[in-house]
């Protein structure tokens, strides 16, 4: 029998471990969403697994969530979906010198089920991720990646299926600034 082939971990850089501590002490994660992003944070957003290929969060279906149809709406299921994808990003451009801008430049998704509990999104692509802001480093060109993101329902069925896609480029320094 040979040994299972396995991928190489993501590259990663120094600060991609301080992002994953930061995001995943529960006071500071719950500021951080209560002052930049209010509506994840009343809406109960949650992080509930963050490493360097994987990020999961999680919405509830409840009263802020909700749709006339008695799901949860839409745009909290991109929210969610969105974050997923966005909370790795972060991790691979968090004190990164150069310094990286990341900006959603298109959003696609697929519904498949009401999603009437907690739908929780997972995005497995922490690699692609690194590997795009990698070459954008290297080329200093802005990149583009197209990530998934999927969302099931506590008895693990595909409720929705998001795909990102997300740009990242150098952040060019003004003149006169000095970079560390």
């Amino acid at each position: 029998m040979s040994p299972e082939i396995k991928e190489p971990p993501a590259q990663q850089h120094p600060g991609i471990n301080a992002f994953i501590s930061l995001v995943k002490h529960p006071l500071k994660s719950r500021l951080f969403l209560f002052s930049r992003l209010p509506s994840a944070f009343f809406a109960g957003v949650l992080l509930k697994d963050l490493d360097a290929e994987r990020c999961i969060i999680t919405v509830p279906y409840k009263w802020f969530t909700k749709n006339p149809f008695r799901s949860t709406y839409f745009a909290c299921l991109s929210m969610a979906a969105e974050m997923s994808s966005g909370l790795l990003a972060l991790a691979y451009v968090h004190q990164r010198d150069p310094a990286i801008s990341m900006l959603v430049i298109k959003m696609e998704a697929d519904f498949f089920k009401k999603a009437v509990g907690v739908t929780s999104f997972v995005c497995n692509d922490g690699a692609l991720i690194a590997a795009t802001i990698n070459k954008a480093i290297a080329t200093g060109q802005g990149q583009t990646v197209r990530v998934s993101s999927t969302g099931t329902n506590s008895q693990g069925e595909i409720v929705a299926e998001f795909f990102v896609t997300w740009s990242f480029k150098e952040k060019k320094s003004k003149p006169g600034v000095n970079r560390r």
